[in-house]
């Protein structure tokens, strides 16, 4: 027999008896306030957060946020009178002079500030990843505790692409950096549009 069979006969041997996987998975994180706690964890990881109750108040908070921007785009037919870049390009290469882009989110997780995004809302999926600044729109009532209720309400079909953004694109892995914007959009704001 050979040493590798050995070794194979032990491991064997010694395996320990399966275990049933629990029936439902524990929510172990609960917030008392979503919302803040959204928000709060948002600001940890450099990101903005505005409650808001109209459409003319995100166009107002845009206004301020980004006031000589150029090249705005969005998906959103409510914000058609404030962009000034067409998303009717074929090539999604032509996006890389987008400097804004505000997107259309679907949920929010309290636990880390990640929102889930699908290609159903977008013209192109790579619009958050190769805009400058990045803000989303997302239902206030939307926002769930954490990722295992975040799971648990996504849809999967229907479209081809989706995923879950937190923040504004970071990286601290070299010679313990912090980078913002290193592969993505440099900022991120998340306007919690209350009904």
């Amino acid at each position: 027999m050979s040493s590798r069979e050995i070794i194979l006969n032990r491991v064997k041997s010694n395996k320990p008896e399966p275990t049933q996987r629990p029936e439902e998975l524990p929510n172990p994180i609960r917030y008392e306030n979503l919302l803040e706690t959204f928000k709060t964890m948002l600001g940890n990881i450099e990101g903005k957060a505005f409650e808001v109750s109209s459409w003319e108040e995100i166009t107002g908070i845009l206004h301020s946020e980004y006031p000589d921007m150029v090249n705005k785009a969005s998906d959103i037919p409510q914000l058609a009178d404030w962009v000034d870049f067409s998303l009717r390009e074929e090539d999604p290469h032509q996006l890389d002079s987008v400097n804004l882009a505000v997107i259309q989110g679907e949920l929010g997780v309290a636990e880390n500030a990640a929102i889930w995004v699908t290609e159903e809302r977008l013209s192109h999926r790579v619009l958050p990843f190769i805009t400058q600044y990045l803000a989303i729109v997302i239902p206030a009532d939307t926002i769930v505790h954490n990722m295992h209720e975040a799971m648990s309400q996504i849809r999967t079909g229907g479209f081809g692409w989706g995923a879950f953004i937190s923040g504004p694109s970071k990286t601290a892995d070299i010679e313990q950096s912090l980078v913002i914007g290193a592969h993505g959009a440099r900022a991120l704001c998340v306007f919690l549009l209350k009904d």
